[in-house]
């Protein structure tokens, strides 16, 4: 499994350039820094998912066309690595996409003991679907926090800032779709 950044750089650049954008129009139009554009292109930034997402809509793409690499174009199947905790056993894979009203994503995460993941509010529109597979999950959001443990699932509006949370003393598996 690689890892989501490896292709970003290469994937942004030639799809700004497909689209008949400045780094400058880019950053303008996501609302990011030309400085971040510059340096997801060379491949010395460490951007966030959300952030990635919106470069994907500006671009007119999907958040596969983005991480995926670029040897597999048109393939649903993505299996990168997209984010890693403090904690070793903390990752997030992104498996795939496929064609939704807009788009769903399939991802499989874990989180270590203590571990935590600060997510920003995605488009209006979009849901999360959880379903944990080992351990006790802790979904914080604006409604409050909710426990999911082993074996149930969870599904709520992800157009707000929410967090995942690892409070126990195991590591926590779980499924999340995000869709669109």
């Amino acid at each position: 499994m690689a890892d989501v950044l490896v292709h970003v750089g290469a994937n942004v650049r030639r799809l700004r350039a497909a689209a008949g954008l400045s780094q400058a129009a880019l950053a303008e139009a996501s609302g990011l820094s030309r400085r971040l554009i510059v340096a997801v292109e060379a491949g010395d930034a460490n951007i966030s998912l959300a952030n990635l997402d919106r470069l994907a809509g500006v671009l007119g793409v999907d958040f596969g066309a983005i991480v995926r690499d670029p040897g597999q174009a048109g393939n649903q199947r993505v299996d990168q690595l997209g984010w890693r905790g403090a904690h070793p056993d903390s990752r997030a894979a992104f498996l795939g996409a496929a064609p939704a009203r807009q788009a769903a994503e399939l991802w499989i995460w874990s989180l270590g003991p203590g571990d935590r993941y600060e997510a920003l509010p995605d488009a209006e529109g979009w849901r999360e679907m959880l379903y944990v597979i080992e351990g006790g999950l802790t979904v914080e959001t604006s409604d409050g926090n909710e426990i999911v443990a082993a074996g149930d699932f969870l599904i709520f509006d992800s157009a707000q800032s929410y967090a995942y949370v690892n409070t126990g003393e195991n590591i926590v598996r779980f499924v999340r779709n995000v869709v669109s």
